[in-house]
C-alpha cells in the first residue's frame, strides 16, 4: 500500500501530461481536417467556375434542322414491257410521310455504261444536286418532257449536262422508254403532284443514291 501511495502521484502527473498532449495532437488533427475541407470546397468552386467559363468560350454547336430533299434510288423492278428498271424518287419533308413515285433514268440497255459521260444515255451520276424553279411547258411543245420541266445542277464534277426532272410520256411503251439521263417519272399525275410539293415545301436539294 505504501509503495503505491507513493506513486500514485507520478501516475497522476503523467495521466494529465498524455491528456494534454492528445489534446494538441487533436487539434492539429482538427485543423488538418478542416484545412482539407476549406481546400477541397475552393477547389469545387474554382472547377464549377471553369467549366461555366469554357461553356461561353466555347458554346456548344446547334444541330442543324433537316431540310426537305429529293432521293433517287434503284429498285428491283422493271416495266415488263420494255426492260426499264424502276426508280424510286422519294420526296422526304420533315415532319410529313415519305412519299414515294416510280421514274426512269437512262434507257434500259444502258444501265451499266458511263454514268459521268456526255451522250451515254447512261442512268443520273450519284451525288448531290441542287434544283432549279418549277416551269411549266407548253403543252405539245417537248412531247418527251410532259407538262413541266424542273432543272437540275450538279455540284460535283460530271460530263452530263442538261438535266432535270419531267414526265417520260413513253415509258413503257415504245422505244423512247426511259430518258437521255435525266430522271422520267412515269405517271403525269405524280409528276404534277411532285411539282407542287416542290413549290410548297422548297425543295431545293436532290441526292442520287448508287
Amino acid at each position: 500500500m505504501g509503495l503505491y501511495s507513493s506513486f500514485n502521484p507520478l501516475l497522476s502527473k503523467a495521466a494529465q501530461a498524455m491528456l494534454v498532449v492528445s489534446a494538441i495532437f487533436a487539434g492539429f488533427e482538427m485543423s488538418s481536417t478542416s484545412h482539407a475541407k476549406d481546400i477541397d470546397l475552393k477547389r469545387t468552386k474554382l472547377d464549377q467556375g471553369s467549366a461555366g467559363l469554357l461553356a461561353i468560350l466555347e458554346p456548344s454547336i446547334a444541330t442543324p434542322a433537316p431540310k426537305p430533299q429529293l432521293v433517287l434510288g434503284r429498285t428491283d423492278r422493271l416495266i415488263s414491257s420494255t426492260g426499264d428498271p424502276i426508280w424510286n424518287l422519294r420526296l422526304e419533308v420533315p415532319g410529313q410521310p415519305v412519299r414515294h413515285y416510280d421514274a426512269v433514268s437512262g434507257r434500259a440497255h444502258r444501265q451499266q455504261a458511263n454514268r459521268d459521260q456526255m451522250g451515254s444515255k447512261a442512268p443520273l451520276p450519284s451525288g448531290k444536286y441542287t434544283l432549279g424553279p418549277v416551269e411549266p411547258l407548253a403543252e405539245g411543245a417537248y412531247p418527251e418532257l410532259g407538262p413541266v420541266w424542273i432543272g437540275i445542277e450538279p455540284t460535283f464534277t460530271t460530263g452530263r449536262r442538261v438535266l432535270g426532272i419531267h414526265q417520260d410520256p413513253s415509258a413503257g411503251l415504245n422505244g423512247n422508254s426511259g430518258t437521255l439521263g435525266c430522271i422520267g417519272l412515269i405517271s403525269k399525275r405524280d409528276l404534277l403532284e411532285l411539282s407542287n410539293l416542290i413549290r410548297v415545301s422548297d425543295v431545293r436539294m436532290l441526292l442520287v443514291e448508287d
